[in-house]
């Protein structure tokens, strides 16, 4: 199976920050993917939305959306539920239009409750975002992340449980979030967790994985921000050869501040995998 490699959001040496710039930009890189960002609000009507879907798909680009960040479904207040299931639907209806196929969301914080109950809360409301999706024939699917703070609802076993009982809802496995919270050292821990998504989910998730990469500054309450991997200690080697000896595939959408530079320094360390293999011992 191949990766692809892309960034989260428009690249940096993009003329201007639109979408439609984005594209552009990414083909000239031969960067294969983007990660359209809708940080505070889903703010791209239907006539962009149709604009896009034609320029990725003439440049061959594939495209995912990560829904606002204001969504906690395990909120206490039902009209912050109900406006976290709207922010989601809305996501997931315009990122249709657009050709996304992947729908990334944070799925909400304990504020308290135990992680079980947490569990139980943020399940039914995806299960009533999911119901609204089949009825309006919204073919995205949902990605459920991992977060990089123990407050937060989004270890790696919480998404699987999430995408194992919720039919219409996958994963999407930040790494650098779950170093964060646990650093990883070796290839073996990397493929613990690949081999985890496996077991719950088939072999046919790790051929379609949705993935974020960055370096990361972290303490032991979890993630701070995003870093450049140069200026961390995230070892993205280890990860990409785990990747490889899983015979993983799908995106790979990197968040570093320096975005596409990042991007095409893994999609170059990945190649040389590839190339390395190939060659006889």
């Amino acid at each position: 199976m191949d990766i692809l490699f892309g960034t989260a959001g428009v690249p940096r040496n993009a003329p201007d920050r639109s979408t439609l710039a984005g594209l552009d930009a990414l083909s000239l890189l031969d960067l294969d993917c983007m990660e359209i960002e809708f940080v505070q609000r889903v703010s791209m009507g239907a006539e962009t939305a149709a604009k896009v879907r034609q320029e990725a798909n003439a440049r061959g680009i594939a495209l995912s959306v990560h829904a606002p960040y204001y969504i906690n479904l395990n909120a206490h207040e039902e009209n912050i539920r109900l406006a976290s299931r709207k922010r989601l639907k809305e996501a997931a209806r315009v990122g249709a239009l657009c050709g996304a196929t992947d729908i990334v969301f944070h799925p909400g914080f304990y504020l308290g409750d135990s992680a079980k109950v947490a569990f139980k809360t943020i399940r039914q409301e995806l299960l009533s975002v999911t119901r609204e999706l089949v009825e309006e024939q919204v073919g995205a699917m949902l990605r459920a992340e991992t977060t990089g703070k123990p407050s937060q609802f989004g270890s790696l076993e919480e998404i699987l449980n999430l995408a194992q009982t919720v039919l219409g809802v996958g994963i999407c496995i930040d790494f650098s979030h779950l170093h964060a919270r646990s650093p990883y050292q070796m290839q073996d821990e990397f493929v613990r967790d690949l081999e985890r998504v496996r077991i719950a989910l088939g072999h046919s998730a790790l051929e379609q994985l949705h993935v974020h990469v960055s370096g990361m500054h972290y303490t032991k309450k979890g993630e701070r921000n995003h870093l450049n991997l140069g200026d961390s200690d995230f070892p993205y080697l280890l990860l990409l050869q785990a990747l490889k000896s899983e015979h993983a595939g799908g995106r790979l959408i990197c968040e570093s501040p320096n975005l596409e530079k990042d991007a095409l320094l893994l999609k170059k360390r990945w190649k040389a995998l590839a190339v390395a293999e190939s060659v006889p011992n």
